[in-house]
């Protein structure tokens, strides 16, 4: 029985030796006895499966049989009040992270700048240095020593969720809170991080957190909430927080729909997609009605920059055919530049992973280091920009004398600018704005914005990796706007095109090329700049970027989810999957119980192994041969033991025994507070009585013949969202089951573990797929 398993392997196409190596070395796992183990946020954690499954058993049915029309009302009525509450309380976060964001990074900007003004260089440089440094520190050290899970995005461990993986803490409340207040500390260092991924992280905790009813840890429970009692109810949630998350960082409800829909679940229905845009269009409300209440005035700093980029570019498009060449080109290398970029990325990651072993000191030396470097290069790179006068037909002031704008002065004499600190010297959100603008064609210099792009492209892949939340969305956009407005400098007039449009452009082409995804990004796009007439080119540009791509590596958040050594089913199986039957791949001992069986047996077997699912077997005389009668849950045997529902003699109990347990008992817990079986103490006279599991078992599991090609089991396995899948023997034998499927058993790792032959036929197909990248990189 294969119910948990080894570490995922990193596979590497340079080496055919590591198609069986794991990424997290000495963390291996003694095989059906422990949990797999993979790398969440920036610690080593084991992880289980989720039972998206509906386990319908006699009690299950005696509930359901017992609930009234307004029960039922009550059930509806909820789901859809839940997705309120997770748009309004998502939408409150989001505007709060930019208006801190704003004001954080507003007032050190211009304090900064004010004391340019007075030619007070080396003091400016001081102050944006240490406070850089010290809101880098805070924010790694909360993540550190409170939630190390809170690293990074937070997009795969979500997704990884969606897909019915359960990794412990990340979405606890300590997750929740250092998210928000550690991303909000991150990207106000000007580390060249984005907030759209730590955002989607924040809406599915808030969404899992209410889906629970809160945190039991901490007190903080509403019985009210507490009704969703299965991991698929949760999951429709979580799936409506993730699409919130972007809706509330680009202020784009129906990309937010569709990001959830493309990127992060796995599994959808037409009620899921109803709910998630009600979710979302709540979001667009609440942030409408902010926006307008800091327009007057009463935000401090915030509204003229932010995560709104909302009507950045909303003059009328004008293109002809001539002009789609150059956006064929633009897309076809912004391709080859997110390939390239993932790449990049993924080998950093792991150089971090091996610094991260060492100790915590390591982690937040790291998060230091790259605050340090990237202030000095913030504060230095302008000196190599020359002054330009400003333009006389300029739409704002110049040069700009505080925070915002196109022309910042930086060193310059009055009169003149200095564009690369326009670009540089900014938040992340105001460049953008910047080379999205238009009309702006000869106010940046063709080496600026070479020296932007280059030290965009490599400042976001070194400070992704640092402890502490941090997202890729804006740090893209804003190296793929400089790439954009690169070309367009290199086309000039040779496109009816102006340089913001490019800019746009470029962005969607290295969008695509790093996540890609199509559908979304062209909706976040239009919706970002609120211009339908974009369309056509940004399709183009999206289809032409990510095929490319596709020929070398896979989108970033699943190459950094099989670095961590998330388990993530593909919704497709490889080829040698079909050569294989699922008696291949199942492995022993199987751990069984009968119908009715004695509590010392159960006792010993939950203490001695990890799985968390038995079949259920009747014999003579309960049956007149030994027949398969279901699947019993490891939380339901420790719920029985708790309650102590035994009997004395090895008979079947009536339904009376229902009235000891509540639908509540049997209720799914919130991540990490269900019950273990050394909590449960029992004397030596009731090891030796019974329990009847006849009740509490699902008696229609999903089963498959033990000849069944093993791509069909996983297209099964993946599309019900399966926990167990009981594996029959094709002719009746002596043991009704042959073993059971889990997660573990389709992964390629085990599969080709214990099918070497595999390997090397595998390797020779990926050396083919992957010729042409080794040749370019």
């Amino acid at each position: 029985m294969s119910v948990n398993g080894n570490s995922n392997a990193w596979l590497n196409a340079e080496d055919p030796e590591s198609i069986t190596a794991p990424l997290i070395s000495g963390q291996r796992s003694t095989p059906n006895s422990t949990s797999q183990v993979a790398l969440v946020g920036a610690n080593v954690c084991p992880i289980e499966s989720l039972d998206y499954e509906i386990l319908e058993n006699e009690f299950f049915k005696q509930d359901w049989r017992s609930r009234g029309k307004m029960q039922v009302f009550q059930y509806i009525f909820m789901k859809w009040f839940s997705c309120f509450l997770v748009g309004l309380i998502v939408g409150l976060i989001g505007f709060c992270n930019n208006l801190a964001v704003e004001n954080i990074a507003g007032i050190k900007f211009v304090i900064t700048s004010n004391m340019m003004l007075k030619r007070s260089f080396l003091l400016a440089f001081i102050v944006f240095f240490f406070s850089n440094l010290a809101l880098t520190l805070f924010a790694s050290m909360i993540t550190s020593f409170v939630a190390p899970v809170a690293a990074g995005s937070g997009i795969p461990e979500v997704k990884a969720y969606l897909n019915g993986v359960d990794a412990p803490g990340i979405f606890s409340l300590r997750t929740l809170f250092v998210k928000i207040v550690g991303s909000v500390s991150a990207v106000s260092s000007s580390l060249l991080i984005g907030k759209a991924g730590p955002m989607v992280h924040t809406g599915a905790c808030v969404a899992s957190l209410l889906g629970q009813g809160g945190s039991k840890k901490y007190g903080l429970t509403w019985k009210w909430l507490r009704y969703f009692k299965n991991d698929r109810d949760r999951r429709d949630l979580v799936t409506c927080g993730s699409a919130a998350g972007i809706a509330a960082s680009f202020r784009s409800p129906v990309g937010g729909v569709l990001f959830a829909f493309e990127e992060m679940a796995s599994w959808w229905r037409s009620a899921l997609l109803w709910r998630a845009f009600f979710t979302t269009a709540v979001i667009a409300i609440v942030l409408r009605a902010l926006i307008d209440v800091c327009l007057s005035g009463k935000c401090g700093l915030f509204g003229t920059g932010g995560l709104i980029m909302f009507d950045v570019y909303s003059a009328s498009v004008s293109y002809h055919i001539v002009d789609v060449p150059p956006v064929l080109l633009l897309g076809f290398v912004g391709g080859i530049l997110g390939s390239l970029y993932n790449s990049l990325l993924t080998k950093v990651l792991r150089i971090y992973n091996l610094i991260n072993e060492r100790g915590v000191i390591y982690k937040i030396l790291i998060a230091c280091t790259i605050s340090m470097f990237t202030s000095c290069l913030l504060f230095g790179l302008p000196w190599l920009a020359s002054c330009r006068p400003c333009p006389a037909d300029a739409a704002e002031a110049c040069p700009t004398i505080g925070r915002s704008g196109n022309f910042k002065k930086f060193q310059c004499p009055p009169g003149y600018y200095n564009d690369l600190a326009s670009l540089i010297f900014n938040t992340n959100d105001d460049a953008i704005r910047n080379l999205f603008s238009k009309n702006t064609d000869s106010e940046f210099h063709f080496s600026s914005i070479i020296i932007f792009f280059v030290t965009c492209f490599f400042l976001s892949i070194f400070s992704y990796g640092v402890v502490a939340p941090a997202g890729l969305f804006v740090p893209v956009i804003v190296t793929g706007a400089s790439y954009g407005r690169f070309v367009g400098m290199l086309v000039g007039s040779h496109s009816n095109l102006n340089h913001g449009l490019y800019a746009v452009l470029g962005a969607a082409s290295l969008l695509g090329g790093t996540m890609r995804m199509t559908v979304s990004l062209c909706v976040i796009i239009l919706e970002l700049t609120n211009n339908l007439l974009l369309l056509p080119l940004i399709m183009v540009v999206l289809l032409v970027s990510k095929t490319t791509a596709d020929a070398f590596n896979g989108n970033i958040y699943d190459l950094i989810m099989k670095a961590k050594g998330l388990p993530y089913l593909e919704a497709h199986a490889e080829p040698y999957m079909r050569q294989l039957t699922v008696a291949d791949v199942v492995t022993g001992p199987l751990q069984l119980f009968y119908g009715i069986e004695k509590v010392g047996n159960i006792v010993h077997v939950l203490r001695t192994t990890g799985h968390n699912g038995f079949p259920v077997i009747d014999e003579p005389p309960l049956s007149e041969s030994p027949v398969l009668f279901g699947i019993v849950l490891r939380a339901h045997l420790i719920e029985l033991l708790k309650k102590k529902a035994f009997v004395s003699t090895p008979v079947p109990t009536s339904t009376d025994s229902f009235k000891r347990f509540s639908s509540e008992d049997f209720a799914k817990r919130g991540s990490g507070n269900g019950d273990k079986i050394e909590d449960i103490k029992l004397t030596e006279e009731e090891m030796e009585m019974f329990i009847d599991l006849h009740p509490f078992t699902n008696a229609s599991p999903y089963t498959v013949v033990e000849t069944m090609s093993l791509a069909k089991a996983l297209i099964l396995f993946r599309e019900v969202g399966l926990r167990h899948l009981l594996v029959i023997p094709k002719i009746s034998t002596r043991s009704p089951v042959v073993g059971i499927l889990t997660r573990h058993d389709f992964m390629p790792e085990h599969i080709l573990s214990l099918n070497p032959m595999l390997v090397k036929s595998r390797w020779k197909r990926l050396r083919f797929r992957l010729a042409p990248p080794a040749k370019l990189f």
